[in-house]
């Protein structure tokens, strides 16, 4: 393989990781907007719709793998190609994120609303801004943006924390709510989880272009958290 060829697939590669990353920003959007119409028919349509974006997927990490194997990059390249290989995982998570909610929004179909949507929606707004402003920095190979992205999952884990505790308190006056509610939960820590997502995103571009590991700011929601809050809610001292 020639350098010319190396720069064309690298450059197509490249193209590609941001095909994906719109596919599966229009898959939460779908995915959110199906759980809100209870649109079963939807909800399917996001199903079948993850077999595309595990296929570029796929595509993505064979001619990475192949770029590796053919020539040896030079350092700004080869940290092009790591990044790509890690964002990729992110982006195949979130498609399944959104696989995950279309599949609420099929077992809550038979179910009358527990409340109306506000939340939740304004969760998968920010986090899918966090996800378009993530890609965005890779595209442009801006590690300014990159670094600024993380800020917006405060926003994110407040809604989460909103969310969790209207809906434990649902629960707690109304045993005929679990079911819906402990749902309606997890859509929202699968929300927080894509933001999360984006910020991995983050500093995977942060490595491409200046070539140093950083952890960006970040809230992670781990699940023995969100048992013991919930406890605490529901068995009040």
């Amino acid at each position: 393989m020639g350098r010319e060829n190396f720069h064309r697939i690298l450059n197509e590669t490249h193209q590609d990781v941001l095909r994906m990353g719109s596919l599966v920003e229009e898959a939460i959007n779908r995915a959110v907007d199906a759980l809100g119409r209870s649109d079963v028919a939807l909800a399917d349509d996001i199903l079948r719709f993850d077999d595309i974006i595990d296929d570029l997927n796929v595509r993505i990490e064979t001619n990475c793998l192949n770029l590796l194997a053919l020539q040896q990059p030079m350092a700004s390249d080869l940290r092009t190609i790591a990044a790509m290989l890690d964002i990729v995982i992110d982006l195949e998570r979130i498609g399944d994120h959104a696989c995950d909610i279309a599949q609420i929004t099929k077992s809550l179909a038979e179910e009358p609303p527990l409340k109306p949507l506000i939340d939740i929606p304004r969760m998968a707004a920010k986090a899918r801004e966090m996800l378009r402003e993530s890609l965005d920095a890779f595209a442009n190979h801006d590690a300014a943006i990159a670094h600024l992205v993380p800020q917006k999952d405060d926003e994110v884990d407040r809604l989460y924390r909103a969310v969790f505790k209207e809906l434990i308190e649902f629960m707690a006056h109304d045993p005929k709510a679990i079911s819906r509610g402990s749902n309606l939960i997890l859509v929202a820590l699968y929300l927080e989880r894509i933001a999360d997502h984006a910020t991995n995103i983050c500093e995977r571009v942060v490595y491409m272009v200046e070539g140093v590991p950083k952890k960006l700011k970040r809230s992670v929601v781990e699940i023995n958290r969100a048992v013991a809050h919930s406890d605490t809610l529901l068995n009040p001292s």
